[in-house]
């Protein structure tokens, strides 16, 4: 199977077409179009189905998209793995992150690692949640993910799982508000006016099982969807919230006030990706995060 027709095939599938699929991998559309009337000549069957102008996977296509991915990345693999015989001097790395992990611990970890490995180039994806997350990875979109959990999910998907530090969760509140202690209980917690992540995205499934575990509902005020929008708000005076620790700190130093729970909260930051050989670049990343 032809490798250049299975990467058009793929660009067709990322960029929504064979017109932006062309112009993204600068070659001609009718190169792009052949390409595929080749791919499903060989495979006996066809891979899209053309509803008016646009293009639709088939049940065919579909399945040979995760396929398709691996296949391009071993050769990439194999073709690094020889590259780094005298030392990692090139290379890319597709890797994604949860949003509350930007900060800490993935700034940190790509410094680190860019430091060591200057010619490796990283594309950095932004998933809206942990299952986005899981899907990425699962299909090859990205190599590494960091998510947080138990990394029940991930391994539902078949990725490994390595567990790389645990976050404690902090409250933040507005400035100026004056508790009678050091620390907040959740229960008490719970009274506040409180600003969350929509429902069912990660941060948000911690957050209303924190107070389960007290047998609370919080008193959800806000909801913001943009989630960059969480620690302003706060500051404004809009609610408290919970924050892992890195994030907490941050907010401290713009005014909020920020004390530990009780019971103590903490999550999990954990690395995943799909079992099997990792490309050199994958390969070094693990090894300076688990380091």
């Amino acid at each position: 199977m032809d490798l250049r027709r299975l990467e058009l095939f793929l660009a067709v599938v990322d960029e929504g077409g064979m017109t932006r699929a062309a112009k993204a991998r600068h070659v001609s559309q009718p190169s792009v179009s052949q390409a595929i009337r080749e791919l499903e000549a060989e495979l006996g069957t066809p891979l899209f189905h053309r509803v008016g102008r646009g293009l639709v996977l088939t049940a065919a296509g579909d399945a040979l998209v995760g396929p398709a991915r691996q296949a391009l990345r071993d050769v990439e693999t194999a073709r690094a793995a020889v590259e780094a015989v005298a030392g990692l001097t090139a290379g890319h790395l597709e890797l994604g992150a949860l949003p509350t992990l930007a900060v800490d611990p993935l700034a940190t970890l790509v410094g680190r690692y860019r430091v060591a490995h200057p010619d490796v180039t990283i594309h950095l994806a932004d998933p809206r949640d942990a299952t986005e997350l899981a899907g990425l990875v699962g299909s090859g979109e990205c190599e590494l993910g960091l998510t947080v959990g138990s990394g029940t999910a991930e391994r539902a998907h078949g990725l490994e799982v390595h567990e790389l530090a645990r976050q404690d969760l902090l409250a933040v509140l507005p400035p100026g508000t004056r508790l009678p202690g050091r620390t907040i209980g959740l229960t008490r917690l719970a009274g506040f006016a409180l600003v969350a992540a929509p429902s069912g995205t990660a941060t948000r499934l911690q957050f209303e099982d924190a107070f389960a575990q007290v047998g609370a509902t919080p008193h959800v005020a806000v909801t913001a969807a943009q989630r960059e929008a969480i620690l302003p708000l706060v500051l404004a005076g809009a609610g408290a919230t919970l924050f892992p620790r890195p994030l907490a700190e941050q907010a401290a130093a713009l005014g909020a006030v920020v004390v530990p729970v009780t019971p103590r909260l903490s999550r999990a930051v954990v690395l995943t990706h799909r079992p099997g050989p990792l490309s050199p670049a994958a390969a070094a990343f693990v090894h300076l995060a688990l380091g």
